[in-house]
């Protein structure tokens, strides 16, 4: 992008990137869900639920390294948990592409408190682990 082009980049054209973002992000997050579903229900869809014993969440589905590395093995439940990441990705990206156009605008203020709200996001994403 040129000099001239940045600088003429204002607010709408920043709107209508983060719409754009938003919607598809939406759409693959939604596809791989349905994909991890499909792939959950071949491989498990015929067997009978146990209701006497509760087993609960596996380990490696409770934090997000492990949800990556359960995608080699094209685990439905995976798949699943992988397209809720990207779900909660979504509004994540959607505030780091609002500091990037605070800066262009050059408001200071909003661009500390998104500053704040994207480390707090962030936080609450990766620091519990």
């Amino acid at each position: 992008m040129s000099e001239k082009k940045w600088l003429k980049w204002g607010d709408p054209d920043m709107e209508l990137l983060i719409s754009r973002i938003m919607r598809y992000g939406i759409v693959l997050a939604s596809t791989i869900v349905i994909i991890g579903c499909v792939t959950f229900l071949i491989k498990y869809g015929s067997t009978q639920p146990q209701y006497s014993k509760f087993v609960g969440q596996p380990e490696q589905f409770t934090n997000v390294s492990g949800i990556i590395s359960s995608l080699n093995s094209m685990n439905g439940r995976g798949l699943i948990e992988f397209g809720l990441l990207v779900l909660i990705a979504i509004p994540v990206l959607r505030v780091a592409f609002s500091i990037v156009s605070f800066m262009v605008e050059k408001d200071r203020t909003y661009v500390l408190i998104t500053c704040i709200v994207f480390a707090l996001l962030l936080f609450s994403l990766f620091g519990q682990q």
